[in-house]
């Protein structure tokens, strides 16, 4: 089941559940900015992110 049609399903989703989810399966983010003056780019700024849980197995 989607996570669109279980929020159709049982009404809205928390905020809590949504992240968990996000950080169960990992996210990435990207993002550039560029700061530019009469179209001379100044300042170029990237972001790349990866965002996910670590899970510490006990069964040594």
């Amino acid at each position: 089941m989607t996570v669109l049609a279980e929020e159709q399903a049982y009404g809205d989703i928390a905020l809590v559940d949504l992240l968990d989810r996000l950080l169960g399966t990992g996210v990435v983010i990207v993002g550039d900015v560029v700061i530019s003056l009469a179209g001379v780019d100044l300042v170029q700024i990237s972001l790349r992110a990866l965002i996910s849980s670590v899970r510490e197995d006990m069964g040594l």
